[in-house]
């Protein structure tokens, strides 16, 4: 009995592994989710993010190329990497409830929250959000939210940024925010972060304008006014890459023949030529036949068809695997901010000029990528700014810039319809373009009836289904 007392009396000492340990700190919390996050989706927007926007196209394993979004491969599952991440923010949030010296989180992780719950629901339309991430408490079958709620809800994405900023104007104690690989702990800088990513979430819900309470044009207008967003590349929200591990980009650490799986797409190839644009020679290099010739393939090809030899085509640029210290990262940027305010002075909801907010992000853009703008580009050509095709051009430039972007050119092409993309070779999709990723196998068996539901609003869990803002 003495030795039973004993081994009970120190269980839980004997029985805790000291590296696990079970509270972790808010800044290695926020760093861990900002560089998990970043990573992790900047290799689905090689992977997927850049064969669904036509950037790439697939020789061989692509299924997903041809449009069986079903049948990821090497990539096209960013649901647990987005609610894992969801989860760990939870913890800080959790923290910032529970003890008011880690107030200084609070605004950062709400806007983190914002940020991924707007990339899960562009994604797949419904999405466990006001009832997710409870499992300790017992729930671990939450309930599927429409898009609509996901957005325009208490506690969904605009009311999160909004809170983020009252939070951040609030604070007035000592402690600095630690584990910021964005900022260093500067919340100006997350302050012009959380409305660049409200201007993107107001676009993105635009074309529901006369449908929701929420008046787009006036929100729009007063956050032009105030005119406190991202402006200047000192303000983006990223992180750099290194040349070697464990910081490199994941597409230096594939074996030469999964990397050799992605070339140029047709698509591709068509805008870069049309336009002239420089930026070809970053994103891509010559075929193996030719360095100083750059050619690009038709998306969806059936292999079992069509004989593919790669020193054909163009191989993605050096940036992406030899040298990816010059890679960085992108949550958010200028560039994308007053990409998205010309869109909104294209369509007349603000007082803003559409042409100059559309060269601004041109620029900004060319210098994202480190790549000097030819001096006649803005001024002579397709690229220069017309009222007719106004729309199109600042898509496409965004779609430029947003290469390995996690799924955003894909996004903004179900929302707009532009770039054109080319019909892919041989679909598996009855020759229709997907609009959005099905929800996960793993949905069916761990969360059946709210699966089931969400299903029923989704076609069947159909990729042809459009999410709520798709009016396209």
């Amino acid at each position: 009995m003495t030795i039973l007392t004993g081994c009970k009396k120190d269980f839980s000492e004997i029985n805790t592994n000291i590296n696990n340990p079970v509270d972790v700190e808010p800044d290695l919390l926020l760093r861990q989710v900002i560089y998990d996050l970043g990573e992790n989706m900047s290799y689905e927007g090689f992977v997927t993010g850049n064969l669904l926007g036509q950037h790439f196209s697939m020789v061989d394993f692509n299924l997903f190329d041809r449009h069986s979004l079903t049948q990821p491969q090497l990539g096209g599952n960013p649901w647990p990497v987005l609610y894992k991440n969801l989860r760990d923010n939870e913890l800080i949030l959790q923290k910032v409830e529970s003890d008011p010296i880690y107030a200084v989180y609070e605004g950062p992780a709400r806007i983190l929250k914002a940020f991924m719950a707007q990339t899960l629901t562009d994604l797949f339309g419904p999405i466990p959000y006001s009832e997710a991430l409870q499992g300790v408490g017992g729930n671990v079958t939450p309930v599927y939210d429409s898009q609509e709620s996901v957005y325009l809800a208490e506690d969904g994405i605009i009311d999160q940024l909004d809170k983020a900023i009252a939070a951040i104007d609030a604070y007035n104690a000592p402690q600095t925010l630690g584990g910021d690989i964005f900022y260093n702990g500067d919340l100006s800088k997350w302050r012009k972060l959380a409305k660049s990513l409200k201007i993107k979430a107001l676009i993105r819900i635009s074309d529901r304008d006369n449908e929701i309470a929420l008046d787009v044009a006036q929100e729009l207008q007063a956050l032009f006014i105030e005119g406190d967003y991202m402006t200047s590349s000192a303000d983006d929200a990223i992180f750099a890459f290194s040349d070697s591990q464990p910081n490199s980009f994941r597409m230096q650490k594939l074996r030469d023949g999964d990397f050799n799986l992605y070339v140029m797409s047709q698509t591709a190839d068509t805008i870069y030529q049309e336009l002239n644009d420089p930026r070809f020679n970053v994103f891509f290099r010559g075929t193996g036949n030719n360095p100083n010739v750059l050619n690009g393939l038709i998306n969806g090809i059936d292999n079992s068809q069509t004989t593919i030899s790669v020193s054909n085509y163009s191989l993605p640029g050096t940036i992406f695997r030899e040298n990816t210290g010059d890679l960085k990262c992108n949550f958010m940027t200028s560039w994308e901010t007053k990409f998205l305010l010309a869109e909104a002075a294209n369509k007349g909801f603000i007082a803003g000029s559409a042409q100059s907010l559309y060269e601004d992000g041109v620029m900004d853009a060319f210098g994202y990528w480190n790549v000097t703008m030819p001096a006649n580009y803005l001024t002579a050509g397709p690229a220069a700014y017309n009222g007719v095709d106004g729309l199109e051009q600042i898509i496409t430039q965004k779609w430029i810039a947003n290469t390995i972007n996690s799924y955003e050119c894909w996004i903004e092409y179900s929302r707009t319809g532009f770039p054109e993309l080319i019909p892919v070779s041989a679909s598996l999709n009855n020759g229709l373009y997907p609009v959005r990723l099905p929800h996960p196998a793993d949905e069916i068996a761990l969360n059946a009836a709210n699966y089931s539901t969400a299903a029923a609003s989704t076609g069947g869990n159909s990729v042809n289904s459009k999410v709520w803002w798709d009016v396209f």
